[in-house]
């Protein structure tokens, strides 16, 4: 991955990889949380994709979760089949090449083993972040699934 190319841009090069031609969108408002991001969308915040890393032993894991649902991490470690602990922001950096608040779900440096909230597939487009707390794409969920290898789960708390 070309770390020359914007954080933005990554993220666009590798949905063009995937076969995704999504706009990746810049927003004068945060969309560094769920709320933030539908309301500077003007979207249900279910439809946001919170992009969480967590380090399974210390293999990183990604969690595609709604905005509108807390993350069951017994859940999560149970599936990736070691406890699981959040990273320091470096930590997140290294293993996504992205700051928290902008982490996409997909452009890492290498791939990360990854699960989709199923609540995601009720909607016919989710928003994602691209790369930047201003930066967002649009794409169906079953298309962000195959993009990021992901396995559909249920992942929700309660």
């Amino acid at each position: 991955m070309d770390q020359q190319l914007s954080p933005p841009d990554r993220v666009s090069a590798a949905l063009r990889r995937a076969g995704v031609s999504a706009r990746i969108e810049q927003f004068s408002t945060s969309t560094r949380t769920a709320q933030e991001a539908a309301d500077s969308i003007g979207t249900e915040v279910g439809q946001i994709v919170k992009s969480l890393l967590f380090l399974a032993g210390e293999k990183p894991v990604l969690a595609l979760v709604s905005g509108v649902n807390q993350l069951d991490v017994g859940r999560l470690a149970s599936l990736a089949g070691a406890p699981v602990r959040k990273p320091d922001a470096n930590a997140v950096r290294d293993a996504t090449g992205y700051a928290i608040g902008g982490v996409p779900p997909t452009g890492f440096p290498t791939p990360i083993r990854t699960f989709i909230d199923r609540d995601l597939l009720q909607y016919d487009v989710v928003w994602a972040a691209a790369g930047t707390p201003r930066h967002v794409f649009a794409i169906a969920p079953q298309e962000l699934a195959r993009v990021t290898a992901a396995t559909v789960v249920d992942l929700k708390r309660g």
